[in-house]
């Protein structure tokens, strides 16, 4: 059995990621793997922040024979057991462990003020509701003082 190092697509539509792994050397591109290696992700900023691999293991499986496909040995080269970008890629994996400075939410152009209605327009047609009921109380205050006036 050949063992290869090779990537394999993960992610979805417009969002690439790819998982580094030992392989055998007949299963497909995305195919059953034999460990996983190390994570590669396009979409970081920073470019030597994009590689994360356990170096231990690559190393083993290296050490055993496995070859590694063409971009996945320029990673090794770079980032691996000896690599030669190891010191850049700390740097770069702490600034993005850094949390992000974000700056404040600028003073608002337009406010929208939702009007009020008016007072003494809703005031106005309850002065003249209660006038008429004032008046048919009066004419029952007077046939009541009548009545007993008429026994």
């Amino acid at each position: 059995m050949a063992v290869r190092i090779r990537m394999k697509q993960m992610g979805r539509k417009h969002r690439p990621f790819y998982r580094i792994c030992a392989v055998d050397s007949r299963s497909p591109r995305d195919g059953k793997v034999i460990e996983e290696l190390g994570t590669y992700d396009p979409k970081v900023p920073d470019v030597d922040a994009r590689v994360v691999l356990d170096n231990e293991r690559v190393a083993y499986w290296l050490g055993t024979g496995a070859k590694p496909s063409e971009h996945v040995a320029v990673f090794i080269k770079k980032y691996g057991p000896k690599g030669i970008r190891l010191k850049e890629q700390e740097e770069a994996r702490a600034r993005l462990s850094m949390p992000k400075i974000v700056p404040p939410a600028p003073e608002a152009v337009f406010v929208y003020e939702a009007k009020q209605p008016e007072a003494p327009a809703a005031e106005a047609p309850v002065a003249e509701a209660a006038a008429p009921a004032e008046a048919s109380a009066e004419p029952a205050a007077e046939a009541a003082a009548e009545a007993p006036a008429a026994e």
